[in-house]
């Protein structure tokens, strides 16, 4: 090791899923929504004028936090933006997350926690979820330093109730609480409603997934005014123009439109469920997802050898090694109706050729 290496911050980074370059391909792998954007969007990507971004965008991102705001009925010094929900949460793990106690979160999780965790050397301690894979809300009336989950939990899919979430706010007022909601909109109930009661929760939600923006990176968390001061203190301390103008516009076009909002978003609920019964019946196990994607095993088939086989056969899916209890579980993105369809074929062929395989 050279004398310089001694003060790198070294990390283990997270991994993102894979971006298959080839054609012809079912991609189920990231969460993504199969439908394109608002009819609004590519409206406003066509009306972008190119002069203009020789000149830095606002700041202040005003706009699109007003869009928000309205949307949901906020003020919009109660709104925060980010380049997607990893810049939000970044932003919150760096602002809120100083004790010398750990935080709190899931062993099976999104696993970028405890990346952010390790670089900026905040302690921490995963709590397991039960045998269902769900949280248990007493498990978090413990000594912490804040508390960061997923609801619902990536990857299981699975749903805290609004009560629970209420639990944990309410048991853990001298610290953040954050609730990380990427896919509530495909079933769950928001803990928005919290934010008025508890001063200590912030909710954050993406465009990522519900308004099939993942390629534009829009996320946003609601708090209280004094938390979301906060927040935009770290971020203009790091980095003052963090969104372009054009993402700024086609964010507004997106949040605008509502009515196609609702219906992309009941097309994925509608397919989630018809496939989640197909599954069923050949014989695969797994929750009541409440998100875009469904968490399954199949008793008698190795995990890691039907990820392979789904690969090989041009159907991508999403597999954990870590942790063990999971290695047999796939993480299947909902898409199009054909598209599934096309798994589920693909998968009741293949059982039926291999056998049991374990």
């Amino acid at each position: 090791m050279e004398r310089w290496e001694e003060h790198v911050r070294r990390v283990v980074p997270y991994t993102p899923g894979e971006q298959p370059k080839q054609e012809h391909i079912i991609k189920l792998n990231t969460n993504e929504n199969p439908y394109p954007p608002a009819p609004g969007v590519a409206a406003a990507l066509g009306m972008a004028d190119a002069e203009l971004l020789r000149l830095y965008p606002d700041p202040l991102v005003s706009e699109l936090v007003h869009e928000i705001g309205s949307f949901y009925g906020v003020p919009d010094e109660q709104v925060f933006v980010g380049v997607g929900s990893d810049d939000v949460l970044a932003m919150i793990f760096m602002t809120f997350f100083n004790s010398d106690k750990p935080i709190l979160f899931p062993d099976i999780t999104y696993s970028f926690y405890d990346v952010w965790a390790r670089m900026l050397r905040i302690p921490f301690r995963q709590i397991p979820l039960d045998g269902n894979f769900r949280l248990c809300a007493r498990d978090y009336e413990t000594v912490n330093g804040g508390i960061v989950f997923p609801n619902p939990n990536a990857p299981t899919g699975e749903l805290l109730p609004l009560s629970d979430v209420e639990a944990v706010a309410a048991a853990n007022p001298d610290v953040i609480v954050v609730v990380d909601e990427a896919y509530i909109d495909f079933g769950g109930v928001s803990a928005l409603p919290l934010v008025e009661r508890y001063k200590n929760v912030i909710v954050v939600q993406t465009f990522s997934k519900s308004r099939s923006m993942a390629g534009s990176r829009i996320g946003y968390a609601i708090g209280s005014k004094k938390a979301i001061r906060y927040l935009n203190d770290v971020k203009y301390s790091f980095n003052s123009y963090t969104m372009d103008r054009i993402t700024i516009a086609l964010g507004v076009a997106a949040i605008r439109d509502r009515a196609y909002f609702e219906e992309t978003v009941g097309k994925i609920i509608r397919t989630r469920e018809n496939t989640k019964k197909e599954l069923a019946t050949l014989g695969f196990e797994f929750g009541d997802s409440k998100a875009n994607f469904i968490f399954a095993r199949h008793p008698k088939v190795s995990g890691p050898a039907l990820f392979a086989a789904l690969r090989k056969a041009g159907i991508y899916v999403r597999h954990f090694k870590e942790p063990a209890r999971i290695n047999d579980y796939l993480r299947i993105t909902v898409g199009t109706d054909e598209q599934m369809q096309a798994l589920v074929n693909f998968v009741r062929d293949y059982l039926k050729r291999e056998g049991p395989v374990v």
